[in-house]
């Protein structure tokens, strides 16, 4: 690996590439501490961390909101509504392109479609992040979080609302510079670093509320006082750590596994020599959803909590039959209890299907297979190839789902069973670690392509002779 790293920055063209993005992603950082005129940091950074130690609703909406915005909710920053904005037009867009058939022909015309969406996709987020920063300044305000001589003002509405759309518009351009002239996926990227950014006071409450804190080397590194009680013992550390190690193995897994289809190419003679007939497979991915069901299904997660929340809310100064309902209800839907988890693995489950319906066309994939002059062996070119590509890929969406209903539970088990903090239980799974680690496996291989065409030996070998090297279908 040592000289995989060396070998980089031997070409100028791949180091000149990855300095870049190297540099994209600190101005990125940079700017998350730039903070919104107005509003009381020290006050709002208090404010979310009740709610976080609370465990209610709303603690839980900062939580998974911050996965894409690049940190905590605690601090509202030009870039405070994060890259989701462009996300979700990027989705919106997807998925009306399926089913809309004047949106679908415009996307399969090339080129010119494809950046006739991109275009309408850039307006949408405008309007999106309009709205959202809207929704957030008002709800801040109201919690009084802002100062008073701000609040009535309406040119400060106007200037934090447009700071704060063009901080998400500066963060796609940046994806889009880093798709041009870095090492690419920008967007993935950028949601990568807010990720990983995370990670350091993770790393320190773990030090602090463990016996490892109590080393008097880390204790004058770091700074910690004594503390006879801490709230972590040795085997809840080594759990935690192997846990992160089986998890992540785990999430590589799930998302390289593919069910390989074999494929057979048709025989042409023209004239004294026949053409074709080589075989190959048809690489079908388990996990063919990646990480959008578990987005999806903790997003429409939240709802319930914050609807039977509200329910107990109201009926909690009453009696009978509608306070205790409305209280078990409550109870029942809050994070790591037993209905809200099966609830959640429902859902992973149906928008696991549901997203592999969308994205997966089995009659126009066989009748590429048709065009092409290829066939799967044993199986007529038609439909009947159709029916068996469908029902291969219900068979391996169930079992991409099962994987994944377990990586999404894993952070609410662990913080639920051990009392930990869910800000280091996210990185025992969900939707933070799925990113991480699909996004670096992309990363990891756009490098290797880069150095294997320069015949330069790469992170899984090379071509040189020395170490493993990547190996293809038997």
């Amino acid at each position: 690996m040592l000289q995989a790293l060396i070998n980089i920055f031997r070409i100028d063209e791949l180091r000149n590439k990855i300095l870049f993005t190297i540099g994209m992603l600190a101005v990125y950082r940079i700017g998350f501490w730039i903070p919104v005129p107005g509003i009381d940091q020290t006050e709002m950074l208090e404010f979310f961390q009740q709610q976080a130690q609370s465990g209610g609703a709303f603690g839980r909406v900062a939580q998974f909101m911050s996965v894409f915005s690049g940190g905590s909710f605690g601090q509202s920053t030009i870039f405070g509504l994060g890259i989701m904005p462009y996300i979700s037009a990027a989705i919106i867009f997807q998925l009306v392109g399926s089913a809309y058939e004047p949106l679908k022909k415009l996307q399969q015309e090339g080129p010119t479609g494809r950046q006739k969406v991109q275009e309408w996709t850039r307006y949408s987020t405008v309007a999106l992040c309009v709205v959202q920063a809207i929704g957030w300044l008002a709800f801040i305000s109201k919690s009084g979080l802002v100062y008073e001589n701000w609040v009535g003002n309406p040119l400060w509405w106007v200037m934090a609302v447009t700071s704060m759309t063009a901080g998400t518009i500066f963060l796609m351009w940046l994806g889009e510079q880093i798709d041009k002239y870095g090492i690419g996926n920008g967007v993935s990227l950028i949601i990568t670093a807010g990720i990983l950014a995370q990670m350091p006071n993770a790393f320190m409450y773990l030090i602090q509320n463990s016996p490892i804190g109590q080393i008097g080397p880390i204790q004058a590194v770091f700074g910690i006082a004594d503390n006879d009680t801490t709230s972590l013992s040795w085997m809840s550390v080594l759990f935690i750590l192997g846990a992160f190690f089986g998890v992540v193995a785990g999430a590589v897994l799930i998302t390289v596994a593919q069910r390989r289809i074999p494929v057979q190419q048709a025989k042409h003679t023209r004239g004294r020599r026949v053409f074709g007939g080589q075989r190959s497979y048809l690489p079908l991915r388990v996990n063919h959803g990646g990480v959008m069901p578990i987005i999806f299904a903790s997003s429409l997660m939240i709802f319930p909590s914050v609807a039977f929340g509200a329910m107990a809310d109201a009926f909690k100064n009453s009696d009978g039959f509608f306070k205790g309902a409305s209280q078990f209800l409550a109870d029942s839907f809050q994070m790591g209890s037993y209905p809200y988890v099966l609830m959640y693995i429902l859902m992973v489950y149906f928008f696991s299907y549901f997203w592999t319906t969308v994205q997966f066309n089995p009659e126009e994939m066989s009748k590429q297979l048709k065009d092409h002059g290829s066939f799967i062996p044993g199986l007529r070119p038609g439909p009947r190839t159709a029916e068996y590509l469908e029902t291969v890929m219900e068979r391996i969406t169930y079992v991409g789902a099962g994987f994944l209903s377990v990586i999404a539970v894993v952070p609410m088990i662990v913080n639920t069973g051990l009392n930990i903090d869910f800000m280091v239980t996210q990185f025992l799974g969900g939707t933070g670690l799925l990113i991480v680690v699909s996004v670096g496996l992309d990363l990891v291989q756009r490098v290797e392509a880069n150095l294997l065409m320069r015949n330069y030996s790469g992170f899984l070998g090379g071509n040189d002779g020395k170490g493993p090297k990547i190996r293809g279908p038997r």
